[in-house]
């Protein structure tokens, strides 16, 4: 798009949108091969989060093999991997009270953190985002964080660059004295590096049809917690996963537990978005899991310190739109890398930042003054470990959509014990979809208790999340009716429970209900823009540096 407002411009040779983990190795990768090559090369990272990592939420562990190919001396450089994993459990939870442990022979290889010749490791990946942010710009990399990326510039077909958020602008639309016109950054190439549901990726993958041929997109919300745990309570490297209660029957996902380093847990719950009574609260279901006596043991001599909820891209590679377009790469979670199977998506989204940055020096190199569609990422993309990691486990997102937690772990293990020869299967239902209210079953959850369990805006307060209330709401409505006069009716309004965040209320004044948005609770984890059945909310860019500030997440 372009628009008619006079705007400064910047010329660079690669604008990256998104300071994650695609979007930090494509740039240390690029001036890595720039600089040994003696070329001159200047690419420039857009962060909307105040700093390099405010917005950057995983469980996390880390498969290490794409940091080892981007800084094979990683550990020199002192990389923020402490904790190599030492043990993993899995449990399945029967109910409140009762567990069984899954045997590690009947376990997933895919789920296995230890036993390879480099073990994984349990991790920030916030602050492992921050660490290659320090790489990126003793290299050269230029990194502007507190600003936000709005659109792409797309001039005859081909995306030319981004255009920046307006700064200064008022609730009600004028500017105020601090106004600032947002800026062209102008590059021959983009890459967009925005994490799930990414705004713009998500207008580019319909502008340019990037999804034709595949399966709908499919999504989870993950939660998570980190708590400071008593000593005697805390071993180093311990992974906990886990299913069943209270999930059983309502939706499907599953549970970690890490042992992290400083005495500290991540605490969390995978919540696959297809779920369909409209009554389901994801953030309650949370806070009920954790009252379980397998969790609670760690938790409840401990205090909480952070709290964060963020989409996943979980669709694999049936859904995986194409990356390419002209001029610009669609990468990591905004195309949807992550191998949900191993249920890691950093080495993958890194690997698909190192394949991009490869691709557009090799043009470079041969004269390409951009605009072109790089259909040697492509090429290499698919001949890489990563895309086939995601080949491999293609099936395992839609077996269990379609048969279930339980029926589809089984289908997925048979698979792997066949040498992945089942037959491909494809899910096609939209996550969006949900029962009437009517037909539903209305769930009920307890008061938090305040100990292990806890509202969500004592939660929200934990994630440091602040917005300029004097700005424009980030969070549009297709049609400002639709909540009351169809969502109300026939779902029950569902985002008052679907946002976990406190974001969306429906009020009670004496004209009858009305919808209300707290746009300034949101910790942008875009469910709202996945998850509404009439798909009549999108998620915007706010102002620079609004959202979650993230520490140690």
């Amino acid at each position: 798009m372009t628009d008619a407002i006079e705007r400064e411009s910047m010329e660079f040779d690669v604008v990256i949108v998104g300071a994650g983990p695609s979007g930090l190795a494509a740039a240390c990768q690029l001036m890595q091969k720039a600089n040994s090559a003696g070329q001159e090369l200047s690419v420039c990272v857009l962060e909307k989060g105040a700093e390099v990592g405010a917005h950057i939420l995983s469980g996390a562990l880390l498969d290490p093999r794409a940091l080892i190919e981007l800084f094979p001396d990683w550990q020199e450089r002192g990389a923020p991997l402490h904790t190599p994993v030492v043990r993993d459990e899995v449990y399945l939870l029967k109910n409140g009270e009762k567990a069984r442990k899954i045997p590690n022979a009947l376990v997933p290889g895919t789920m296995h953190n230890t036993g390879g010749s480099t073990p994984n490791y349990v991790i920030s990946a916030g602050n492992l985002c921050r660490w290659l942010g320090e790489q990126a710009e003793a290299l050269g990399v230029e990194i502007f964080p507190g600003f936000a990326a709005q659109h792409a510039i797309v001039e005859e077909g081909v995306v030319k660059g981004v255009i920046t958020g307006d700064m200064g602008v008022a609730a009600d639309g004028s500017e105020t004295a601090n106004y600032m016109p947002g800026m062209e950054l102008r590059a021959k190439y983009t890459l967009f590096s925005e994490g799930s549901r990414g705004h713009i990726g998500k207008r580019l993958i319909s502008d340019f049809a990037l999804d034709e041929g595949r399966d709908p997109q499919h999504y989870a919300i993950g939660f998570k917690e980190l708590w400071d745990v008593p000593a005697e309570l805390h071993e180093p490297g311990l992974v906990l996963h886990g299913s069943g209660w209270p999930l059983a029957g309502n939706a499907d996902g599953g549970w970690f537990l890490y042992h992290g380093d400083q005495q500290q847990v991540m605490v969390g719950l995978i919540i696959d978005l297809a779920y369909r009574n409209p009554y389901l609260s994801p953030f309650d279901e949370f806070q009920r899991m954790k009252h379980h006596p397998l969790l609670k043991r760690y938790l409840e001599k401990g205090k909480r310190v952070s709290y964060g909820a963020r989409a996943i891209t979980k669709g694999g590679m049936n859904c995986l739109p194409k990356m390419t377009m002209p001029g610009a790469l669609l990468l990591g979670c905004d195309a949807g890398t992550l191998n949900f199977a191993k249920i890691k998506g950093i080495h993958t989204a890194m690997k698909s930042g190192l394949v991009a940055a490869d691709s557009i020096v090799e043009a470079l190199r041969a004269g390409d003054q951009g605009g072109a569609e790089l259909t040697s990422f492509t090429r290499q993309w698919e001949a890489s470990w990563a895309w086939q990691e995601l080949y491999e486990q293609r099936n395992f997102g839609p077996a269990i959509h379609k048969y279930g937690t339980l029926g589809g772990g089984a289908y997925n293990r048979l698979n792997q014990l066949l040498g992945n020869k089942l037959p491909t299967v494809h899910d096609t239902q939209r996550d969006e979809i949900l029962t009437h209210a009517q037909d539903a079953e209305k769930l009920e959850y307890a008061k938090p208790d305040g100990k292990i369990s806890f509202d969500k805006l004592s939660s929200v307060f934990l994630s440091s999340t602040n917005h300029d209330e004097n700005q424009p709401c980030h969070l549009k409505l297709t049609d400002p009716q639709i909540p009351i006069q169809t969502n109300l009716p026939e779902y029950a309004e569902p985002a008052q429970r679907y946002c976990p965040a406190g974001v969306y209320e429906v009020v009670e004044g004496e004209e009858g209900p009305r919808f209300q948005i707290n746009f300034q609770n949101c910790i942008h984890c875009k469910t709202c823009d996945i998850k509404d059945p009439s798909q009549n909310i999108t998620w915007t860019a706010p102002e620079g540096g609004g959202g979650p500030r993230y520490p140690n997440m």
